[in-house]
């Protein structure tokens, strides 16, 4: 890749700092990283902007400044315990009105490629077995959190064809690697603590992307000339059971996996009656991706496999254990 500026929000963020130890690596390349905290550290190459919240209101002109490609990952994530009593507003706000704002000025300060960091709920809550969602798929989002991101991506097209400005969108799945946290760290802490969990009969199949893999598509996307104004899905090409995957994870973080055999109908009805449905569809359920598209467009494929990426996730968390 040839030398360029970078504009990465969500900086701070598990996927923003490391796409930025990315691209800093890059000759002659360097980063414009708008965050809340200023003290935060980031290698050599990336000039800190303060931002306070994102909105449609915020003036973007100054980080735009001398900007080619604007990677934008910042979002008012999915929460499972919603605090807003209108939700869907509250995506809206942060992850349509903020992402058209910063789009509308990107374009008029000239930056030439915009890559929106989507969601695969655009694309749905799940699938049936064998049944992969691919990138051009008729979008079907139900919560907010899918919801808001279609509105963005829909923005977004539009802008590009009435400005010229070039974008690219990526739609990964559940990212993990090192220093992953919520669902996935929880996951390694009772593995490593050897408590017995009841995940030992799923016969689920779920696409993963794993940071360094993501990462990698986006590199990809920030200069390929086929990846202009086109939709990707982001996995790690590799589907695993939520049994397999425990399996997997114990045996890189060293320990056995205690997996108990219960019947995933007899979980879902259990969940169901606790209200924790979405929950139980996450781990019980099946969401499988097809990345085809991005081998046939981009020619890439994945560096990393998922048993390299679990081991290096599993390595992270046993040495911060250790420190």
């Amino acid at each position: 890749m040839r030398s360029k500026t970078f504009l990465v929000t969500g900086g701070s963020g598990f996927l923003g700092r490391a796409l930025i130890n990315r691209l800093v690596q890059f000759s002659g390349s360097s980063v414009v990283a708008p965050v809340r905290t200023l003290s935060a550290t980031f290698p050599a190459g990336v000039r800190l902007l303060p931002l306070t919240n994102l909105n449609g209101e915020n003036d973007w002109r100054d980080a735009l400044t001398g900007v080619d490609v604007a990677v934008h990952a910042a979002a008012r994530v999915h929460v499972m315990k919603e605090v807003s009593l209108d939700p869907l507003a509250a995506f809206r706000e942060v992850n349509v009105e903020a992402t058209l704002n910063l789009a509308r000025q990107a374009a008029a300060s000239g930056v030439k490629r915009f890559i929106y960091i989507s969601s695969i709920k655009v694309n749905g809550e799940g699938t049936e077995h064998g049944m992969a969602y691919s990138a051009d798929d008729v979008p079907a989002p139900i919560d907010p959190y899918g919801i808001s991101k279609l509105e963005a991506e829909q923005g977004l097209k539009v802008l590009a064809a009435d400005t010229g400005m070039e974008v690219v969108i990526i739609r990964p799945v559940l990212v993990y690697g090192p220093g992953v946290k919520a669902n996935f760290l929880s996951m390694m802490r009772w593995l490593y603590r050897g408590v017995p969990l009841p995940f030992g009969a799923i016969h689920n199949q779920r696409s993963l992307v794993a940071i360094d893999n993501l990462i990698d598509l986006i590199v990809t996307c920030c200069d390929h000339p086929a990846a202009a104004n086109q939709v990707f899905l982001a996995s790690d090409g590799e589907d695993v059971s939520t049994t397999q995957l425990l399996r997997k994870l114990a045996g890189a973080l060293g320990k056995p996996a205690i997996l108990l055999p219960i019947p995933a109908w007899l979980m879902s009805g259990a969940a169901a009656l606790l209200g924790q449905r979405a929950l139980s569809d996450r781990i019980l359920g099946s969401l499988q991706v097809d990345i085809s598209k991005n081998r046939q467009l981009l020619g890439w494929t994945p560096p990393v496999t998922l048993d390299k990426a679990l081991g290096l996730t599993a390595q992270h968390f046993l040495d911060s254990h250790k420190s």
